[in-house]
């Protein structure tokens, strides 16, 4: 029987940190007044895949069948979900969902077939909504110690363009995903790839600056989205050939890369939701994990009781009561404090018959070996974080 993980999913042993992260998210998503939710992990295929059936994410779901013999898939995203969710919803409604999704392809160094993603989502949004989304953005990122940057772009300003260089309509979507990859592949073998739709032009276009996306009607909404982003205090840049993969995006997207990773850490844009706009804005735990600079702090203690349970009880339950997490062990000390290396438990406090009279505790920092005894009132006070 083989018991390793399948490729592409893992044991994580200590979540620590990554809980960590996670609750920093969730208690800003919460502070900008979004409604948690949770979706279902499987629906029906063809809910899950849509109208988006070109797309390389949905191409990459996997799929499964019931006994009922129904077609079912693992959801590869939230996105797709608010067309129930937002169903006779006062507008805005404004929700953010953490949990797993799943998408079968190949693995990388920073890639996994299951991962956590963080969304917010407002449905009835417009420039303002995107603005604040960018902003919550920069917030998180600060907070996490992540120096970032945010590349934004417009589907409609992209749909012009290829409009007016004259690029066949049924051949928009192909361009766009080769011009996408500008950051990715040698121009020349972007060139390349645009010959088959006769579009090699379009990388000249894409090379020019800013100043020359003036001409185009669809430039003022990344003119408008810089105002209000620079009213919220956010730095955004402009971004010709950023397209992003999911084809439901209608107007702004969004990426945000760091120097400390190749991969995109966060993602988003505009899209219809039962035909209202919208935006959203996504973020991969799994990337964020390894990059966020946290202050990593631990007040968890072990108690050794040394023919003392009866006190020794009681002094974890009081710990605990102060939110001090505390493990028992009871006999042998060269065993207890094997286990408080192993397990990286940064205190440990000896209850001992003398401990007990004297109402004072050993307690022993094992980072630095000294040992002291102090009252439990100042235990509590030393670990409080």
């Amino acid at each position: 029987m083989t018991i390793a993980a399948v490729k592409g999913f893992r044991d994580i042993e200590d979540a620590s940190k990554r809980i960590a992260v996670r609750n920093i998210i969730e208690n800003l998503f919460k502070n900008y007044n979004f409604i948690p939710v949770e979706t279902p992990v499987i629906e029906a295929e063809d809910f899950v895949k849509g109208n988006n059936t070109n797309d390389e994410a949905v191409s990459d779901i996997f799929r499964l069948k019931d006994r009922g013999e129904r077609n079912l898939a693992l959801r590869y995203e939230f996105t797709f979900q608010l067309k129930r969710l937002a169903m006779n919803k006062k507008l805005p409604y404004k929700r953010y969902e953490i949990g797993y999704v799943f998408r079968d392809e190949p693995v990388t160094g920073n890639r996994w077939k299951q991962f956590t993603q963080c969304d917010v989502d407002v449905i009835g949004a417009g420039v303002k909504e995107e603005a604040e989304v960018l902003k919550i953005a920069c917030e998180l990122f600060k907070k996490l110690g992540i120096k970032i940057t945010i590349n934004v772009n417009s589907r409609k300003l992209l749909n012009e363009i290829m409009d007016k260089s004259g690029i066949k309509q049924e051949n928009y979507s192909a361009v766009i995903r080769e011009i996408d990859k500008l950051d990715k592949l040698k121009e020349s073998e972007i060139r390349s790839n645009l010959k088959k739709y006769n579009a090699e032009m379009m990388l000249d276009v894409f090379k020019k600056k800013e100043k020359e996306f003036e001409k185009y009607e669809n430039y003022k909404e990344i003119k408008n989205l810089k105002e209000e982003c620079n009213t919220l205090g956010v730095d955004i840049i402009f971004v010709p050939f950023l397209a992003r993969g999911l084809s439901y995006y209608n107007g702004s997207i969004y990426e945000i890369k760091t120097s400390e990773m190749k991969e995109t850490i966060s993602a988003g844009g505009s899209y219809l939701v039962n035909g209202i706009q919208s935006t959203g804005i996504s973020f991969g735990l799994d990337r964020l994990e390894p990059l966020a600079k946290l202050e990593e702090k631990s007040n968890k203690t072990l108690i050794i009781s040394i023919g003392q349970d009866k006190e020794s009880v009681k002094l974890a339950d009081n710990l605990r009561k102060n939110n001090i997490p505390a493990t028992l062990m009871y006999g042998k000390l060269s065993k207890a404090m094997d286990y408080a290396n192993s397990y990286n438990i940064p205190f440990v406090i000896f209850v001992g018959e003398e401990e007990v009279k004297k109402k004072k505790f050993k307690l022993r920092d094992m980072q630095t070996g000294r040992e002291s005894f102090v009252s439990e009132e100042d235990i509590s006070k030393k670990m409080l974080l």
